[in-house]
């Protein structure tokens, strides 16, 4: 685990710069976007956990059109 926490800065690094990085595609574009204000990072553990959040995702992304958020 020390291992992984020690690359945590690379990772913030790399993110940041990606979410710059698509931002700034997103205004020269003239394109509605915005980022999540807020979210929930947590470390995978195992295959379990991983099968589990997948599947997570994918249920929530194919009920998106009934979320409270929806056309918000």
């Amino acid at each position: 685990m020390q291992d992984i926490a020690n690359q945590q800065g690379k990772l913030s690094a790399m993110i940041g710069g990606f979410k710059q990085s698509v931002t700034r595609y997103a205004k020269d574009n003239i394109l509605p976007f915005a980022w999540q204000p807020r979210f929930h990072d947590h470390i995978i553990r195992d295959t379990d956990e991983m099968n589990r959040i997948a599947k997570y995702i994918e249920n929530n992304v194919a009920k998106w059109e009934t979320d409270k958020f929806y056309n918000q």
